[in-house]
């Protein structure tokens, strides 16, 4: 541990001092703006400005991504006034010092590219600094902004599609939560980068035309300073000002041609998976062709009078080469992977596997289809507000049903309308609708004051009478007692409506061993006790059973604990579903009941209850009521009655009855009244006060 601590602090110590040494470097190069150097120190930061610009280009070079050089943007200006800062130096020693300048650097490039041949010399170096200008501003510099430029919009446009694509993997769990906001971080950094390289490269491009504008200062002033105040001759002011302004041009423009090329290249790279040498290698050694071809065309060259032979027959021999060799790597690895291919087969058919057709992709357990017209709701540059909402909603149905919703993928479908939504299960359509975006549904809850005039429509949750209405008519929509809801949260009540109406669907043996799995960390007695008695399937059967009527699973303690209390005696599913809504009465009660515990029920009339017990049949599927037809249309008229009666006082109807009727009373009127709440005796706990409210009779 003493170790660990004394590492921590060297780290922060160094950590520190590189900060403060960073700071420092920075300030000092823009006081050397205004503060004159002295020569040595001159010479020794322009050797520094050359190889840091050589190593940025290295580094550029054997960058994969240009993102994994963020700080270039930013080195890019510290480098340019890092370079225009000796630039000044420079320029003020020239000027003081004359012929007496010692800049050991500077003397030594000028003499190296001018030389000592007079006047020839000092055309000679003018032209050469006048050509490297025009190619580093012409070409290199120019090109290099026009691409970042073009670079910065066109990673902006793309954000929006690039940013759906990794959320519709999230939500399909293709991919982890950490992946994707890695993938999210990584297309943020993107832009940023892009939109940075579109600003640090008009740095390059001021650079060049600042250093034009130094280096005729240099000369013009030198020329002036040396005739008018030292007296000197014109033709010895200029042969020392030109040739040190040449010297010192060059000098601060070979660093900057440097970064140019480094600028151009970086932004180049933007498809690139490689270093700047994979690409070339790979993509260079495609076809040997190619090299074929260049050395007959080389070798005819050769041949005709006046060309070098001597060059020309070197060169075609090494594309020969080349080409031989590409062949031969190539030849190679067709038949490793033939190798390959055989061992794979062989081992398929010892498998009894045959032919080569790919595993199929499983269904989606649950899909959002987007039209076209309906992408920007999805678009975190505009808020995503959907995205947000059906996380909320998977999250609500964890607590409210006890299920954990599967990450609903979200996929833009062309065959839909462009404002169409559709849900999936499994790749069955649940359910769809549309969207008028800028438009609010206004749906009318029986209590509108006054009509308003819009486009009638449905709501796709309820299939209640709507209208759409722009958003100029909203507070006028609600003060007329409309229930205004916005686009996002149409999809969202419906998505809810979905999840509660199919979740028996969504929970299938994966979900359940899942729930179990997590459960028995803190309860394995009571899951191992079930799962003795009992099959994954049963109990997946028994859940189902729940939700099917809309109970929460999330007491899966209670739920467990009565199959294993039942399951020794009977593997009934249609039982144990009894017994787990028993065991579940309180919440169940709860659910009906008012603010006073007060559960009011319809009950039923003796005979009629006696009917639907006689009626009961065994399948496959369960125990089902089956009732004479005459029989059964009557039942569910007398029973929507009762119900519509208990709606006008303002309660939720409730049919209360026997434990051995139960089932059978649901099933059968499951059809025409899906949400019918039907409880037993059993499944009222002893706080629950009950109050009977009228009894279900059959029309005599």
């Amino acid at each position: 541990m003493a170790d660990i601590a004394q590492s921590n602090r060297m780290n922060n110590l160094f950590g520190n001092r590189r900060d403060i040494f960073l700071a420092a470097a920075v300030v000092a190069v823009v006081i050397m703006l205004i503060v004159p150097l002295p020569t040595v120190l001159l010479d020794a930061f322009m050797a520094l400005n050359v190889v840091l610009s050589l190593l940025i280009l290295l580094i550029v070079l054997y960058t994969r991504k240009p993102t994994d050089f963020s700080v270039f943007p930013t080195l890019l200006l510290v480098v340019t006034v890092f370079g225009l800062a000796l630039n000044v130096s420079s320029t003020r020693l020239i000027l003081t010092q004359g012929a007496r300048f010692n800049g050991r650097m500077i003397r030594a490039f000028a003499t190296f590219v001018v030389g000592s041949g007079g006047t020839d010399g000092l055309v000679v170096g003018f032209i050469i600094f006048i050509v490297i200008i025009a190619v580093q501003a012409i070409v290199i510099t120019k090109g290099a902004t026009r691409i970042a430029e073009v670079a910065a919009r066109f990673a902006l446009d793309a954000m929006p599609g690039k940013q759906m694509a990794v959320e519709a993997e999230y939500n399909s769990g293709a991919i982890t939560e950490e992946e994707a906001q890695k993938r999210k971080n990584d297309l943020q950094r993107e832009v940023d980068f892009y939109g940075a390289m579109d600003g640090s490269s008009k740095f390059v491009s001021g650079n060049v035309k600042v250093g034009i504008l130094i280096t005729v200062v240099n000369i013009l002033g030198g020329v002036i300073i040396g005739m008018v105040l030292r007296g000197e001759q014109f033709s010895a002011a200029a042969l020392t000002y030109i040739s040190f302004s040449i010297g010192d041009g060059l000098l601060s423009q070979f660093p900057a041609l440097l970064v140019s090329t480094a600028t151009g290249i970086i932004v180049t790279r933007s498809v690139s998976n490689g270093t700047f040498s994979d690409d070339v290698s790979a993509q260079f050694a495609k076809d040997e062709r190619v090299f074929w071809i260049g050395a007959l065309v080389l070798g005819g060259f050769a041949l005709l009078p006046g060309f070098p032979w001597y060059v020309l027959i070197p060169l075609a021999l090494l594309l020969a080469f080349t080409a031989f060799r590409i062949g031969r790597d190539k030849k190679a690895k067709a038949e490793f992977a033939e190798t390959q291919a055989a061992k794979t087969a062989d081992a398929k058919k010892s498998k009894g596997e045959s032919g080569d057709i790919p595993p199929i992709e499983p269904l989606d357990p649950l899909s959002l289809e987007l039209g076209y017209g309906l992408i920007p709701l999805v678009d975190k540059d505009k808020g995503a507000e959907l995205l947000d909402r059906i996380q909320r909603i998977r999250r609500e149905s964890a607590l409210d049903l006890g299920l954990v919703i599967p990450r609903i993928r979200i996929i833009d479908n062309m065959r839909l309308e462009p404002s169409e939504y559709c849900f999936k299960i499994k790749g069955v359509d649940m359910g769809r609708g549309k969207i008028r975006m800028g438009y609010y549904l206004c749906i009318n809850p029986g209590g509108v004051q006054e009509e308003l005039s819009g486009e009638k429509t449905k709501d796709p949750a309820f299939g209640l009478p709507a209208l759409w209405v722009n958003e100029d008519r909203r507070d006028e929509a609600e003060r007329a007692g409309y229930t205004v809801v916005d686009p996002p949260s149409i999809i969202a009540t419906h998505l809810t409506e979905i999840i509660k109406h199919y979740a028996p669907e969504i929970l299938g043996r994966q979900e359940t061993q899942k729930a179990l799995e997590n459960l028995k960390k803190d309860y394995p007695a009571v899951v191992e006790e079930t799962q003795k008695h009992l099959s994954l399937g049963e109990i997946q059967k028994v859940l189902q059973a729940l939700l099917r009527e809309r109970v929460s699973i999330r007491n899966m303690v209670a739920i467990l604990e009565a199959l294993a209390d039942f399951g020794p005696v009977t593997r009934d599913t249609s039982f144990l579903a009894e017994k787990a809504r028993q065991a579940l009465g309180r919440q169940i009660c709860l659910q009906y009941a008012d603010d006073d515990r007060v559960l009011r029920v319809l009950t039923l009339e003796q005979s009629l209850e006696q009917k639907i017990i006689d009626s009961r049949l065994e399948t496959a599927s369960g125990v089902i009521a089956a009732l004479d037809p005459p029989l059964q249309r009557t039942w569910i008229k007398a029973l929507s009655r009762s119900a519509a009666a208990v709606h006008e006082q303002g309660w939720i109807p409730v049919i209360l009855c026997s434990e051995q009727a139960r089932a059978l009373v649901k099933t059968s009127c499951e059809r025409e009244l899906p949400d019918q709440a039907v409880l037993s005796v059993p499944e009222i706990v002893p706080d629950i006060t009950v109050e009977a409210i009228g009894e279900i009779r059959l029309d005599k």
